[in-house]
This record gives C-alpha cells, sequence and structure tokens, in this order.
C-alpha cells in the first residue's frame, strides 16, 4: 500500500459515533478502579486462545461469518429487544458461524456484559466484545467475561489511545479486530500491530451506508492480515463484492439478529467462495 506523506490529524468523532465514545469514556471512568481487581480474577483463567487462533477462526477457501448478537442499534432502532444471546448464539453456530460478535454496549444497542458471559460459556468459537472501547479497563472486563476478541475503532481512537489499547490486548491476552473506513485509517491500524482488520460501509458518525466501502479498501489490506467486511450485508449478493475483492469473512448482525430463523439466516451467508488472488 502506498505509504502517506502525512496524516490526517485526528479529531474526536462527531455525530452518533462521538456520542458513542463520549459515553463510553463516562463509563469506563465509573469502573476504572476496577482494574487491579480485574487483573487478579484473569491470572486465574485458563488461558485464552491466542491471536494465531482467533484469525485462524475466520480464514478459509470460502467466507467465514462473524455473527452478531445485536437487540437494537442507532440506525434501526429495535431489531430483536427479546434475543437471548446464548440462545441466538447456539443458533449462529448450528448455521456455521465461525465467530460471535456480541455487542455489550448498553443504551443504544441493549446489550451488556452479561450477554457476553453467556454466549462464551455457550459456544466453543471465539466471542468478540464489540463496544466503543476506550479505555484498557474495558478489555480487562471482556477477558475476564470470556471473550477472545475485542473490537477497536480506530475513528474513536487518537493514534495513542490505539495504541495503548493494542497493548493492553496483547497483555490481557485479548486479540482485536480493528475497524477501519480509509487508508489513512488502515494505515495506523497497521503501524500498531493489526492482524485482523474490519472494514465498516458504515460512516458511525452519519450512519449513512456505502457499500464500496470494504470491496474498496480491502484489496490494500496485506494479505498476512484478516480482512473483515463489515455492515450492509443481507443477502449472498451483497457478500460477492467484499468476496471478490478478497475478504476472509464478513460481520453480520442486524439481518441474522431480526430473522425468524437465525441458523438459516446463518448457513446463506456462509460457503460463498472468495478471491485468494485479490490481495497479495
Amino acid at each position: 500500500m502506498q505509504a502517506f506523506s502525512s496524516r490526517p490529524e485526528w479529531t474526536f468523532p462527531s455525530g452518533t459515533l462521538g456520542d458513542l465514545t463520549r459515553a463510553s469514556h463516562e463509563r469506563a471512568g465509573l469502573v476504572s478502579a476496577t482494574l487491579p481487581e480485574l487483573r487478579r480474577a484473569a491470572r486465574d483463567l485458563p488461558p485464552a486462545p491466542t491471536v494465531a487462533d482467533f484469525a485462524a477462526a475466520l480464514r478459509g477457501a470460502a467466507i467465514r461469518v462473524i455473527a452478531e448478537v445485536k437487540r437494537a442499534s442507532p440506525s434501526k432502532g429495535a431489531i430483536n429487544a427479546s434475543i437471548n444471546a446464548a440462545s441466538q448464539a447456539a443458533h449462529y453456530v448450528a448455521g456455521g458461524a465461525a465467530a460471535i460478535s456480541v455487542l455489550t454496549e448498553p443504551t443504544r444497542f441493549g446489550g451488556s456484559l452479561d450477554d457476553l458471559s453467556a454466549v462464551a460459556a455457550r459456544v466453543g468459537v471465539p466471542a468478540i466484545r464489540k463496544d466503543f472501547l476506550v479505555h484498557p479497563v474495558q478489555l480487562w472486563e471482556a477477558r475476564v467475561r470470556g471473550a477472545t476478541a475485542a473490537l477497536l475503532i480506530v475513528r474513536a481512537l487518537s493514534p495513542d489511545e490505539l495504541a495503548m489499547l493494542m497493548d493492553a490486548a496483547r497483555e490481557c491476552g485479548l486479540a482485536t479486530l480493528v475497524e477501519v473506513r480509509d487508508e489513512a485509517e488502515l494505515e495506523r491500524a497497521l503501524a500498531v500491530g493489526a492482524t485482523v482488520i474490519g472494514v465498516n460501509n458504515r460512516n458511525l458518525e452519519t450512519l449513512t451506508i456505502d457499500p464500496a466501502t470494504a470491496p474498496a479498501l480491502i484489496p490494500h489490506i496485506p494479505v498476512h492480515c484478516v480482512a473483515v467486511a463489515e455492515s450492509g450485508l443481507q443477502h449472498a449478493h451483497d457478500v460477492t463484492p467484499s468476496a471478490l475483492a478478497g475478504a476472509d469473512a464478513i460481520l453480520v448482525g442486524s439481518a441474522i439478529s431480526a430473522s425468524a430463523d437465525p441458523t438459516a439466516a446463518v448457513r446463506a451467508l456462509s460457503g460463498i467462495a472468495r478471491s485468494t488472488t485479490a490481495r497479495r
């Protein structure tokens, strides 16, 4: 990928992402004092799956599905408020899900850390804490609750914060799914050693979706990294452009959370052939 002579100066996000990031800072401040206790609790846990194990779960000849437990969202409102997180995850795995994304953001998405614990205890595939994480204490919370990985959103984090959270994830034994939307953010992700990189078709500040975002950016992700397409993926034909661009996996939430048959919904998105030559 072409090197950039100068990076755009980071500014705090605006719009919906700004609101969610600001709220996450406030929640982190309320629990930051529990960090020593969480560190002690983590010492008594079995070893976490490695970063390589997480990456391997998302690689194959066909597209792998990260299936998301999602009760609501800022863009759609209520999606499926009555979801039982553990049961939903089990349905997803029965349909071929390679990993489960668990939203733990409480106010706009209706999630909780209890959902993460329940999913991690129920299924054998990696569980990802999906939230607007801004502080190491939130990564240690995820580790203690059974997560294999956590989402980090480049746009929500200053360069120093991103580097700090990547270091904290390594310290507590969590893999990371690092989310980007453009080449400058991809450069930042690669600079801190991200190896599983998600490209979000949705602009989280405006909530608009551009389905061309992931297919355009994924070919720039080095082949040694796992590339994940995110947002706006409901049917197999929605997945094809990213698969042809070399995506390894997709992350799907709303469509399968709302489905009356989540097992079949995941199965319909699994097994889509991907290009093995688009990224080199």
